[in-house]
């Protein structure tokens, strides 16, 4: 049926293939169970699909990582991400269930980010931005290559569409002025859909300084480096405008993680792992040390 409805590629959420990892989320679905599903998408002509590997999960191990990376690049996915699980009980609260003491502390998390990175690297997958991985002749490393990356909701891509409609409970929609986010409990959802209503919950409005500071966001976290400069004029707005954002990365610049040439940013090799932190220096509507959020790495 996808394949008949012109779907092309696919996401697999495949996270770990350690199987006493899988037990500690309820998550349980062996290698070959992933297998057979690629193989029923190849057959059925959907040839491309991305695998969502996960580190920081409760007992995960750097050994964890490596298995599961060498694993997942033998179904040979075009792209592969490895994202940092983000602990948020008070936003989802099935998450409860997870013994906090057996989560791997910032530095393990670290370790295995790293260790993951390397093994993908190995393979002959191309970091893509801040957590994506693609092999060379995939259109996503292409696009990196040539300046064209973007980023979005779903994570990088080479689309330069200026909208992006979201289907389902909880989707979120961005369009050139603003944000709309669909309804997050199903039946409120589908509700909405059955009674004819857009099943939005909440919409935001952009500003013209909320697009800049979008543009600079999105520069850094797909090509690591920005020129304030070229961005505030194209924006017509004053050149001193993202001065107090530039201060607050000071102590980044001294530990090597960003270089900062006048209003020229780069995030340099060893930063990149901390690139959603360089880039909340610009976000407006974060708190400082709010800590209602998953930590970045």
């Amino acid at each position: 049926m996808l394949a008949d409805a012109g779907v092309n590629r696919v996401s697999l959420g495949i996270q770990t293939l350690s199987e006493p990892v899988q037990r500690r989320i309820n998550r349980i679905q062996p290698f070959v169970q992933v297998a057979s599903a690629v193989d029923r998408l190849k057959r059925a002509g959907i040839g491309s699909f991305n695998a969502d590997l996960m580190y920081g999960l409760p007992t995960q191990t750097e050994e964890d990582i490596l298995e599961t990376v060498e694993a997942v690049v033998q179904l040979n996915p075009s792209r592969i991400s490895l994202f940092g699980y983000a602990h948020v009980p008070w936003m989802k609260p099935h998450q409860l269930m997870i013994d906090e003491v057996e989560l791997p502390d910032a530095q393990s998390r670290f370790a295995q980010l790293m260790a993951g990175a390397g093994a993908l690297a190995g393979a002959g997958y191309r970091r893509i931005g801040l957590d994506h991985f693609a092999r060379p002749d995939d259109v996503l490393a292409r696009a990196a290559g040539e300046g064209r990356l973007r980023r979005n909701f779903q994570g990088y891509t080479d689309d330069d569409a200026t909208t992006l409609i979201g289907f389902g409970a909880s989707a979120i929609s961005e369009t050139p002025d603003g944000y709309a986010q669909n309804l997050t409990p199903i039946p409120d959802w589908q509700r909405a859909v059955f009674e004819g209503r857009l099943p939005v919950a909440k919409m935001r409005a952009l500003s013209p300084e909320d697009r800049l500071r979008r543009r600079v966001i999105e520069d850094l976290m797909c090509d690591r480096t920005v020129d304030l400069e070229q961005v505030l004029a194209r924006h017509a707005q004053r050149p001193d405008l993202l001065d107090d954002c530039l201060a607050r990365l000071a102590e980044p610049a001294r530990d090597g993680l960003v270089e900062i040439d006048g209003r020229r940013l780069r995030v340099t090799e060893c930063g990149w792992p901390f690139m959603r932190n360089v880039a909340a220096a610009f976000d407006a509507y974060l708190v400082p040390d709010e800590t209602r959020h998953a930590r970045a790495v």
